[in-house]
Order: C-alpha cells, then structure tokens, then sequence
C-alpha cells in the first residue's frame, strides 16, 4: 500500500504536480493552502491516506496538526481491515482540507497502538489538539466513517 505522500517528524512531504519538487506541509500549517516552494503552483491538500512509518511520525502528527486526524489501525492480515482500507481512502479525500488519516499497520508499529488500547481492528481514533476525541471499532462504509468524524467534530 504506497502513496505519493509521506510523513516525518516536520510534516507531510507532497510532490509538486508542476515540477516535481518535494515540499514538506508542516503539521502546524497543513490546514492552509500551500504553494510550491519551488515554482509557487498550488499544492493539494492530503487527499490520502498517511502511512505512518515510526512512532515519532505517529507522534508529531497527531499531537500537531491543525487539523483533525482519523487514525485507522489496522495489520495487513486482517480481513475487515482490507474490507476497510477503500472506504478509509473514500474519507481521506473526502475530507481534504478538513481533516487528514492516517494509518497505522499495528505489526509494524505496535506502540501507538499499544498507548491507545487498540485492542481490536479495524479501530478508528480521532485525534484533534493532540487528545482524543473519539473511537469507532469495525469496519464501516465510507459514508458512516465520514458521518462519525464530522459528528465529532462539531
């Protein structure tokens, strides 16, 4: 499962789609329209997934964001976890601008799981200002996905 987008401690990392130049959205910034800093060509927002490679990425984003973040913890064995993973793609571009996701494969990356008692999967948080808002385990359509963050949000 790879995206064009990746994660570090600083940010999310976006392609510019004129040049090709990498430009890092710091987390405290990713709610605004950003610009290339290369070419200056408007950038899009996280319309994907994020994939969290370490505990640190896990960390930075969803203490730092200014926008909300749904995690999805999920492991590759998991059947309603891959049932999920389509609908979970559906929300991140759904809410581009409003919201970011985030996923985070529990083999790989067992200690934010571990921290946050995600004890079955699928099992989505939401993350705003560095706490949690909320959880939903099991797998949902995109539709009901997006209803619970939004609920949550208000």
């Amino acid at each position: 499962m790879s995206s064009a987008l990746q994660l570090d401690e600083r940010g999310v990392i976006v392609p510019c789609p004129q040049c090709g130049q990498a430009n890092r959205l710091s987390y405290e910034r990713v709610d605004q329209a950003p610009r290339c800093a290369k070419c200056q060509a408007a950038l899009s927002s996280p319309a994907a997934p994020l994939e969290v490679q370490t505990d640190d990425e896990f960390t930075a984003l969803t203490a730092r964001a200014t926008l909300p973040v749904l995690v999805d913890f999920w492991a590759p064995w998991c059947g309603p976890c891959q049932m999920a993973a389509p609908e979970v793609a559906k929300v991140a571009a759904r809410g581009a601008r409003r919201w970011l996701v985030a996923k985070v494969n529990t083999d790989e990356l067992p200690a934010p799981a571990q921290r946050h008692r995600a004890t079955s999967i699928p099992l989505f948080v939401l993350f705003h200002h560095g706490r949690e808002v909320a959880r939903q385990a099991g797998t949902l359509p995109a539709s009901m996905l997006q209803q619970f963050v939004e609920q949550h949000l208000t």
